[in-house]
């Protein structure tokens, strides 16, 4: 047995119940396709082990040990991929998968005729690309053509190469490896282009694990006499497990943020959020010496509602004003849900209060219109209040008491108006323009 796989083979499995620990706390498909991949590196030293074997028994280990290898690239590959639940993603894994793993069974199985390494060669190409040309009517993407031309190149390298004498196999083995985790660098720069830690060290952890099957045969062809220990080429794996674990970690602790922050149901910033966005606007318009307008706006029949369709329907149309809000404002503006039913809008610089009504009758004129949810005709319609800053008020708490109390004037307002258009045997609801005027005059 090769014992001195041993060492890896420890510290691997425990660093893949590290990983496996952390996942567990908000598992999500990447984790688990990470997860399956760790398992394969920790197979991969296993069968290390027994590479010394005599006869059928090393080359079988060797064969597992590459393939494992491999497999588990392919699976952080995959896992970055961010169109994976497309049909012909998996096409392409499949076509990656077993074209390298008929190559691996080729070069292991021992002598082949040259025909027959040409074509497992040729189709580790031809096979990724033929999947992206079938799926390129219904799908295409950047990222794809990027694994087809390494996989292209793959090939070209293995035709020209693997029947070198002497060290042949060697060099196709390091470009299958060299290919695969340049691929997961590329893969993994794509999806997490930020600047945090974990997507760092994920990314060169990746590229250094890619690059040792380049300097590893030059070193070896430059300078003979010089050893370098196993444990060094094995570092860049340590540092993509331990950059992984970070990012786990740091979408652990976005999510407690984000759940910290924002509403669960609408996505938009919850109460505590809202008046830490508030109180920032005011000291803005302040130093600014500009106006800030608020916006309390509060649905006038969503009890209905949830009476006549249940709450699913009345999620359904907190969900749907949270997208009209939020459609309606600028990028710069804050939309938050404050209350059940009450939603309430920051206007920031440039703006002043013909700006903010304008805003206001827009949203009044969209909330009124009729919505279709699970089969069912809503219409809910709303109140608005306007306080303006410094105009009406000048502090935070202040500012919501003045746009909180205008709410309920617009609320009373078009709670008469619709008593007497029923009275009247009218539409239940008044025109938008009217509605504003009474409003303004209240």
């Amino acid at each position: 047995m090769n014992w001195n796989e041993l060492p890896d083979l420890a510290a691997f499995a425990l660093l893949t119940g590290a990983f496996a620990s952390v996942s567990r706390r908000s598992p999500t498909t990447v984790s688990g396709i990470w997860l399956i991949g760790w398992v394969m590196i920790v197979y991969h030293f296993a069968a290390s082990l027994f590479m010394t074997a005599p006869g059928i028994w090393g080359i079988l280990a060797g064969g597992n040990s590459f393939a494992a290898l491999t497999w588990a690239g392919l699976l952080f590959m995959w896992a970055s991929v961010p169109y994976r639940q497309e049909a012909s993603s998996r096409w392409m894994l499949t076509a990656l998968g077993g074209s390298t793993t008929l190559y691996i069974v080729v070069i292991f199985a021992g002598p082949a005729a040259s025909w027959v390494l040409n074509t497992a060669a040729v189709l580790m190409g031809a096979l990724p690309l033929l999947t992206a040309l079938v799926a390129l009517r219904r799908f295409n993407h950047p990222l794809r053509w990027v694994v087809v031309i390494l996989y292209c190149a793959l090939s070209i390298f293995l035709l020209l190469f693997q029947h070198r004498p002497g060290n042949g196999t060697d060099l196709a083995e390091n470009a299958i490896l060299f290919t695969v985790f340049f691929g997961c660098c590329i893969h993994f720069w794509y999806m997490y282009r930020r600047t945090t830690a974990g997507a760092f060290i994920t990314i060169a952890g990746f590229l250094a694990w890619a690059l040792v099957f380049v300097v590893s045969p030059l070193m070896a062809k430059i300078l003979p006499g010089m050893h370098v220990e196993s444990e060094v080429w094995n570092l860049p794996k340590y540092v993509v497990a331990v950059g992984m674990i970070l990012l786990l970690l740091e979408d652990q602790i976005e999510h407690t943020k984000r759940l910290a922050l924002y509403d669960h149901l609408t996505g938009l910033a919850n109460r505590r959020y809202f008046q830490y966005r508030l109180d920032n606007a005011l000291k803005r318009a302040r130093r600014n010496e500009t106006q800030t307008a608020l916006l309390l706006v509060d649905l006038n029949r969503f009890k209905q509602v949830n009476d006549s369709f249940g709450h699913h329907v009345g999620d359904l149309v907190l969900q749907q004003v949270g997208s009209i809000l939020a459609g309606r404002v600028r990028s710069s503006d804050t939309v938050a849900r404050t209350g059940g039913d009450e939603f309430s809008v920051i206007l920031e610089e440039p703006t002043n209060r013909s700006a903010a009504e304008l805003v206001r009758n827009a949203l009044l004129q969209l909330l009124n219109q009729s919505h279709q949810l699970e089969g069912h005709t809503v219409r809910i319609g709303a109140s608005i209040g306007i306080a303006l800053f410094p105009e009406d008020a000048r502090d935070m708490e202040s500012l919501s008491i003045a746009a909180d109390q205008r709410m309920y004037d617009a609320k009373r307002v078009t709670e008469k108006m619709e008593e007497v258009a029923a009275s009247s045997a009218a539409f239940p609801l008044p025109a938008l323009k009217s509605q504003a005027q009474a409003i303004d005059d209240a």
